[in-house]
Protein backbone atom coordinates (compact mmCIF):
# COMPACT_ATOMS: atom_id res chain seq x y z
CA UNK A 1 0.00 0.00 0.00
CA UNK A 2 1.30 3.29 -0.93
CA UNK A 3 1.44 6.12 1.79
CA UNK A 4 1.23 9.51 0.95
CA UNK A 5 3.12 10.72 4.23
CA UNK A 6 6.29 10.02 6.25
CA UNK A 7 7.53 6.96 4.86
CA UNK A 8 9.76 6.58 8.00
CA UNK A 9 7.43 7.07 10.68
CA UNK A 10 6.79 4.99 13.83
CA UNK A 11 3.30 4.94 15.91
CA UNK A 12 3.78 3.35 19.40
CA UNK A 13 0.61 2.14 21.23
CA UNK A 14 0.42 1.02 24.59
CA UNK A 15 -0.48 1.90 28.20
CA UNK A 16 -0.02 6.01 28.47
CA UNK A 17 1.52 6.51 32.21
CA UNK A 18 3.53 8.40 34.48
CA UNK A 19 6.28 7.37 36.33
CA UNK A 20 6.74 7.83 39.94
CA UNK A 21 10.42 6.49 40.34
CA UNK A 22 11.55 5.90 43.92
CA UNK A 23 15.18 5.25 44.64
CA UNK A 24 14.92 2.07 47.57
CA UNK A 25 17.53 1.53 50.15
CA UNK A 26 16.81 -1.77 50.22
CA UNK A 27 14.48 -4.42 49.12
CA UNK A 28 12.52 -4.56 51.95
CA UNK A 29 9.51 -2.89 49.98
CA UNK A 30 9.39 -4.95 47.36
CA UNK A 31 9.05 -7.96 50.33
CA UNK A 32 6.20 -5.86 52.23
CA UNK A 33 3.95 -5.58 49.05
CA UNK A 34 4.92 -9.15 47.82
CA UNK A 35 5.97 -7.44 44.61
CA UNK A 36 8.89 -10.52 42.43
CA UNK A 37 12.12 -7.85 42.18
CA UNK A 38 12.58 -7.31 38.40
CA UNK A 39 8.86 -7.83 37.54
CA UNK A 40 6.17 -5.55 36.60
CA UNK A 41 2.85 -6.08 38.24
CA UNK A 42 -0.28 -4.93 38.01
CA UNK A 43 -1.97 -3.33 41.05
CA UNK A 44 -5.07 -1.46 42.38
CA UNK A 45 -5.63 1.89 43.15
CA UNK A 46 -5.62 1.16 47.05
CA UNK A 47 -2.30 -0.55 46.28
CA UNK A 48 -0.81 2.06 44.50
CA UNK A 49 -1.52 4.49 47.16
CA UNK A 50 -0.16 2.55 49.91
CA UNK A 51 3.18 1.86 48.58
CA UNK A 52 3.75 5.93 47.27
CA UNK A 53 2.93 6.32 51.08
CA UNK A 54 5.18 3.75 52.55
CA UNK A 55 7.80 5.44 50.26
CA UNK A 56 7.28 8.73 51.23
CA UNK A 57 10.34 9.92 52.72
CA UNK A 58 12.72 8.31 50.15
CA UNK A 59 14.30 10.54 46.94
CA UNK A 60 11.35 10.36 43.97
CA UNK A 61 10.66 11.58 41.04
CA UNK A 62 8.09 11.78 37.84
CA UNK A 63 8.24 10.95 34.00
CA UNK A 64 6.09 9.89 31.51
CA UNK A 65 5.93 6.38 31.27
CA UNK A 66 5.00 3.30 29.78
CA UNK A 67 6.75 1.21 27.69
CA UNK A 68 6.08 2.39 24.27
CA UNK A 69 5.71 5.39 25.60
CA UNK A 70 9.12 5.33 26.37
CA UNK A 71 10.36 4.15 22.90
CA UNK A 72 8.18 6.72 21.30
CA UNK A 73 9.76 9.93 23.58
CA UNK A 74 13.49 8.30 22.46
CA UNK A 75 12.89 8.43 18.98
CA UNK A 76 11.27 11.70 18.61
CA UNK A 77 14.73 12.63 20.90
CA UNK A 78 16.91 11.29 18.56
CA UNK A 79 14.58 13.24 15.57
CA UNK A 80 12.88 10.37 13.93
CA UNK A 81 9.18 10.79 13.47
CA UNK A 82 7.07 9.25 15.98
CA UNK A 83 3.38 9.26 17.20
CA UNK A 84 1.53 7.73 20.39
CA UNK A 85 -1.61 6.13 20.97
CA UNK A 86 -2.87 5.62 24.46
CA UNK A 87 -5.49 6.49 26.58
CA UNK A 88 -5.31 8.97 29.70
CA UNK A 89 -8.00 11.52 32.18
CA UNK A 90 -7.99 15.07 32.41
CA UNK A 91 -6.13 15.19 35.38
CA UNK A 92 -2.80 16.43 36.32
CA UNK A 93 -0.88 13.19 35.42
CA UNK A 94 -2.67 13.31 32.19
CA UNK A 95 -2.08 17.17 31.80
CA UNK A 96 1.77 16.00 32.17
CA UNK A 97 1.99 13.52 30.27
CA UNK A 98 0.29 15.13 27.00
CA UNK A 99 2.30 18.33 27.59
CA UNK A 100 5.90 16.45 27.83
CA UNK A 101 4.90 14.19 24.24
CA UNK A 102 3.62 17.52 22.90
CA UNK A 103 6.93 19.39 23.51
CA UNK A 104 9.12 17.14 21.68
CA UNK A 105 7.11 16.59 18.67
CA UNK A 106 5.63 13.80 19.24
CA UNK A 107 1.99 13.04 17.43
CA UNK A 108 -0.21 12.51 20.40
CA UNK A 109 -3.50 10.15 19.29
CA UNK A 110 -5.01 10.13 22.92
CA UNK A 111 -8.38 9.37 23.91
CA UNK A 112 -9.74 10.52 27.17
CA UNK A 113 -11.52 8.57 30.78
CA UNK A 114 -13.38 10.10 33.35
CA UNK A 115 -11.22 7.12 35.52
CA UNK A 116 -7.74 8.68 36.76
CA UNK A 117 -4.63 8.40 34.55
CA UNK A 118 -2.77 5.53 34.84
CA UNK A 119 0.51 5.64 36.92
CA UNK A 120 3.47 2.82 37.44
CA UNK A 121 5.54 3.06 41.25
CA UNK A 122 9.25 2.49 39.97
CA UNK A 123 10.67 0.47 43.03
CA UNK A 124 14.28 1.01 41.86
CA UNK A 125 16.39 -1.12 44.20
CA UNK A 126 20.00 -0.51 45.29
CA UNK A 127 21.45 -2.82 42.23
CA UNK A 128 19.76 -0.83 39.96
CA UNK A 129 17.23 -3.42 39.15
CA UNK A 130 13.57 -2.03 39.10
CA UNK A 131 10.22 -3.49 40.13
CA UNK A 132 7.17 -1.92 38.78
CA UNK A 133 3.62 -1.76 40.97
CA UNK A 134 1.25 -0.27 38.26
CA UNK A 135 -2.02 1.36 38.05
CA UNK A 136 -3.57 1.18 34.60
CA UNK A 137 -6.39 3.90 35.30
CA UNK A 138 -7.66 5.47 32.43
CA UNK A 139 -4.71 2.72 30.14
CA UNK A 140 -6.87 -0.17 30.96
CA UNK A 141 -10.03 1.28 29.33
CA UNK A 142 -8.52 1.52 25.52
CA UNK A 143 -10.70 -0.11 22.92
CA UNK A 144 -10.02 -1.36 19.73
CA UNK A 145 -13.59 -0.22 18.31
CA UNK A 146 -12.47 3.43 19.46
CA UNK A 147 -9.57 3.86 17.48
CA UNK A 148 -9.55 4.48 13.86
CA UNK A 149 -7.92 2.86 11.08
CA UNK A 150 -6.75 5.83 9.97
CA UNK A 151 -4.99 6.62 12.47
CA UNK A 152 -2.23 4.43 11.02
CA UNK A 153 -1.79 5.54 7.46
CA UNK A 154 0.90 7.89 8.20
CA UNK A 155 3.23 5.36 9.63
CA UNK A 156 5.70 2.53 8.55
CA UNK A 157 5.84 0.86 11.98
CA UNK A 158 3.82 0.10 14.75
CA UNK A 159 5.31 -1.18 18.31
CA UNK A 160 3.77 -1.89 20.71
CA UNK A 161 4.12 -2.98 24.27
CA UNK A 162 3.63 -6.48 25.61
CA UNK A 163 2.10 -5.42 28.59
CA UNK A 164 -1.38 -4.82 26.54
CA UNK A 165 -1.82 -8.73 26.30
CA UNK A 166 -3.75 -8.71 29.41
CA UNK A 167 -6.68 -7.09 27.49
CA UNK A 168 -6.79 -9.42 24.54
CA UNK A 169 -9.00 -7.31 22.17
CA UNK A 170 -7.77 -4.39 22.29
CA UNK A 171 -3.75 -5.93 21.68
CA UNK A 172 -5.61 -7.82 18.31
CA UNK A 173 -7.69 -5.12 17.58
CA UNK A 174 -4.86 -2.65 16.99
CA UNK A 175 -2.76 -5.47 15.09
CA UNK A 176 -5.37 -5.67 13.00
CA UNK A 177 -5.95 -2.16 12.07
CA UNK A 178 -2.31 -1.68 11.57
CA UNK A 179 -1.20 -4.94 9.57
CA UNK A 180 -4.68 -3.56 6.93
CA UNK A 181 -2.86 -0.40 6.77
CA UNK A 182 0.46 -2.04 5.60
CA UNK A 183 2.76 -1.40 8.63
CA UNK A 184 5.60 -3.53 10.16
CA UNK A 185 4.49 -4.59 13.73
CA UNK A 186 7.27 -4.27 16.46
CA UNK A 187 6.51 -5.82 20.48
CA UNK A 188 8.41 -5.48 23.32
CA UNK A 189 7.99 -8.69 25.39
CA UNK A 190 7.72 -6.60 28.63
CA UNK A 191 8.21 -8.98 31.80
CA UNK A 192 8.98 -12.02 32.23
CA UNK A 193 5.88 -12.65 34.22
CA UNK A 194 3.59 -11.16 31.86
CA UNK A 195 4.99 -13.34 29.14
CA UNK A 196 4.42 -16.50 31.26
CA UNK A 197 1.10 -15.23 32.50
CA UNK A 198 -0.29 -14.71 28.63
CA UNK A 199 2.29 -17.25 26.44
CA UNK A 200 -0.19 -19.15 24.80
CA UNK A 201 -1.66 -15.65 23.19
CA UNK A 202 1.69 -14.33 22.89
CA UNK A 203 2.59 -17.20 20.61
CA UNK A 204 -0.44 -16.70 18.44
CA UNK A 205 0.15 -13.06 17.87
CA UNK A 206 3.61 -13.36 17.32
CA UNK A 207 3.04 -16.04 14.75
CA UNK A 208 0.02 -14.11 13.36
CA UNK A 209 0.86 -10.49 13.03
CA UNK A 210 4.39 -9.54 14.64
CA UNK A 211 7.59 -8.76 12.00
CA UNK A 212 10.37 -7.68 15.25
CA UNK A 213 10.29 -8.86 18.74
CA UNK A 214 12.12 -7.78 21.42
CA UNK A 215 13.08 -9.85 24.69
CA UNK A 216 15.59 -10.12 27.56
CA UNK A 217 17.03 -13.16 28.19
CA UNK A 218 14.39 -14.06 30.76
CA UNK A 219 11.56 -13.50 28.64
CA UNK A 220 12.96 -14.78 25.92
CA UNK A 221 13.33 -17.72 28.35
CA UNK A 222 9.97 -17.42 29.19
CA UNK A 223 8.83 -17.53 25.89
CA UNK A 224 10.79 -20.21 24.23
CA UNK A 225 12.00 -22.13 27.45
CA UNK A 226 15.37 -21.96 25.78
CA UNK A 227 18.84 -20.01 26.90
CA UNK A 228 19.58 -17.24 24.57
CA UNK A 229 21.79 -18.30 21.76
CA UNK A 230 18.69 -21.30 20.93
CA UNK A 231 16.39 -18.89 22.13
CA UNK A 232 16.79 -15.89 19.23
CA UNK A 233 16.80 -18.58 16.43
CA UNK A 234 13.68 -20.05 17.92
CA UNK A 235 12.06 -16.51 18.03
CA UNK A 236 13.31 -16.01 14.67
CA UNK A 237 11.50 -18.49 12.83
CA UNK A 238 8.05 -17.25 14.13
CA UNK A 239 8.89 -13.40 13.14
CA UNK A 240 11.28 -11.35 10.40
CA UNK A 241 13.74 -10.25 12.83
CA UNK A 242 14.24 -11.36 16.78
CA UNK A 243 16.17 -9.55 18.94
CA UNK A 244 17.24 -11.12 22.42
CA UNK A 245 19.20 -8.48 24.88
CA UNK A 246 21.60 -10.19 27.17
CA UNK A 247 22.61 -7.24 29.80
CA UNK A 248 26.19 -6.03 29.69
CA UNK A 249 27.04 -8.90 27.28
CA UNK A 250 25.20 -7.05 24.82
CA UNK A 251 22.11 -8.39 22.33
CA UNK A 252 21.66 -11.16 19.94
CA UNK A 253 19.75 -10.31 16.65
CA UNK A 254 18.51 -12.69 14.12
CA UNK A 255 16.96 -12.68 10.74
CA UNK A 256 16.02 -15.74 8.45
CA UNK A 257 19.75 -16.89 8.96
CA UNK A 258 21.47 -13.40 9.44
CA UNK A 259 22.90 -13.81 12.96
CA UNK A 260 24.73 -11.24 15.34
CA UNK A 261 26.29 -10.61 18.57
CA UNK A 262 25.96 -6.77 19.12
CA UNK A 263 28.58 -5.61 22.15
CA UNK A 264 26.89 -2.74 24.67
CA UNK A 265 29.18 -0.03 26.31
CA UNK A 266 30.35 -1.21 29.48
CA UNK A 267 29.12 1.01 32.05
CA UNK A 268 27.84 1.62 35.42
CA UNK A 269 24.85 1.14 35.44
CA UNK A 270 22.48 3.24 37.95
CA UNK A 271 18.93 2.52 37.17
CA UNK A 272 17.95 -0.07 34.05
CA UNK A 273 14.13 1.49 33.74
CA UNK A 274 13.29 2.08 30.13
CA UNK A 275 16.97 0.21 28.99
CA UNK A 276 15.02 -2.05 27.08
CA UNK A 277 12.38 0.86 25.33
CA UNK A 278 15.25 3.01 24.82
CA UNK A 279 17.22 0.09 23.02
CA UNK A 280 14.38 -0.80 20.77
CA UNK A 281 14.05 3.20 19.94
CA UNK A 282 17.30 3.48 18.77
CA UNK A 283 16.91 -0.46 16.43
CA UNK A 284 13.53 0.88 15.20
CA UNK A 285 14.72 4.47 14.25
CA UNK A 286 17.92 2.64 12.45
CA UNK A 287 15.48 0.62 10.48
CA UNK A 288 13.81 3.35 9.43
CA UNK A 289 16.91 5.33 7.84
CA UNK A 290 17.95 2.03 6.49
CA UNK A 291 20.71 1.02 8.30
CA UNK A 292 22.07 -2.64 8.98
CA UNK A 293 20.96 -4.91 11.42
CA UNK A 294 24.29 -4.46 13.01
CA UNK A 295 24.57 -0.81 13.30
CA UNK A 296 20.76 -1.03 14.44
CA UNK A 297 21.93 -3.11 17.05
CA UNK A 298 24.62 -0.62 17.61
CA UNK A 299 22.71 2.11 17.87
CA UNK A 300 20.10 0.72 20.16
CA UNK A 301 22.59 -0.46 22.66
CA UNK A 302 24.51 2.97 22.87
CA UNK A 303 21.15 4.37 23.45
CA UNK A 304 20.36 2.19 26.34
CA UNK A 305 24.05 2.55 27.84
CA UNK A 306 23.41 6.44 28.27
CA UNK A 307 19.71 5.74 29.70
CA UNK A 308 21.08 3.36 32.60
CA UNK A 309 23.44 5.65 33.79
CA UNK A 310 20.56 8.29 35.09
CA UNK A 311 17.59 8.10 37.36
CA UNK A 312 14.85 7.23 35.09
CA UNK A 313 13.79 6.28 31.58
CA UNK A 314 15.25 9.52 29.90
CA UNK A 315 18.50 10.23 28.09
CA UNK A 316 19.53 13.37 29.62
CA UNK A 317 19.84 16.51 27.09
CA UNK A 318 23.46 17.02 27.34
CA UNK A 319 24.18 13.50 26.24
CA UNK A 320 22.24 13.83 22.72
CA UNK A 321 24.50 15.75 20.49
CA UNK A 322 27.29 12.56 20.66
CA UNK A 323 24.39 9.99 20.28
CA UNK A 324 23.59 12.29 16.85
CA UNK A 325 27.15 12.50 15.95
CA UNK A 326 27.73 8.61 16.03
CA UNK A 327 24.34 7.88 14.32
CA UNK A 328 25.17 10.25 11.81
CA UNK A 329 28.43 8.20 10.83
CA UNK A 330 26.28 5.47 10.33
CA UNK A 331 24.08 6.71 7.66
Amino acid sequence: MKKDNNQQAIIGAGSALVDVLIRLKDDSLLEKFGLPKGSMTLVDADLSAQMKLAAAALNSSIETGGSAANTARAIAEAGGQCGYLGKISDDEYGRFFKEQFEKIGISNHLYYSCTPTGNATALISPDAERTFGTFLGAASELTADEISDEIFENYRILHIEGYLVFNEDLIEGILKKAKSKGLLVSIDMASFNVVEAKLDFLKRIVKEYVDIVFANEEEAKSFTGLEPMQAVAEIAKQCRIAVVKIGKEGSLIQSAEQFLKVKTPQVKSVDTTGAGDVYAAGFLLGLTKGFSLESCGVLGSLMASKVIQVFGAKIPDSEWPAILSKMDKMS
